[in-house]
């Protein structure tokens, strides 16, 4: 696991606060622009973590590749009575 501290600034961003994330710390991190995250707060420390998207049906769709995922999905012969 690579660890990275950098030093940073709360800045006001419209009504909001807002703090920026060295390239170094977001690459370590593995996050990119629109990577979404769960904040937790408690006083003196601000925790911040990815979360894991499930993606929709058109995402997984997209993502299909015939050669890899085509073919017999149970290559063995049906048993007892699933084929009539």
């Amino acid at each position: 696991m690579t660890k990275r501290v950098v030093a940073g600034l709360i800045s006001e961003w419209g009504n909001s606060l807002a703090v920026r994330l060295a390239k170094s710390v977001a690459e370590a991190a593995g996050v990119t622009a629109g990577t979404r995250v769960m904040i937790a707060a408690q006083r003196g420390r601000i925790i911040i973590e990815t979360v894991r998207q499930e993606r929709d049906l058109d995402e997984m769709l997209a993502a299909f590749d015939p050669k890899r995922h085509s073919g017999e999905i149970m290559a063995f012969d049906p048993i007892d009575r699933e084929v009539r």
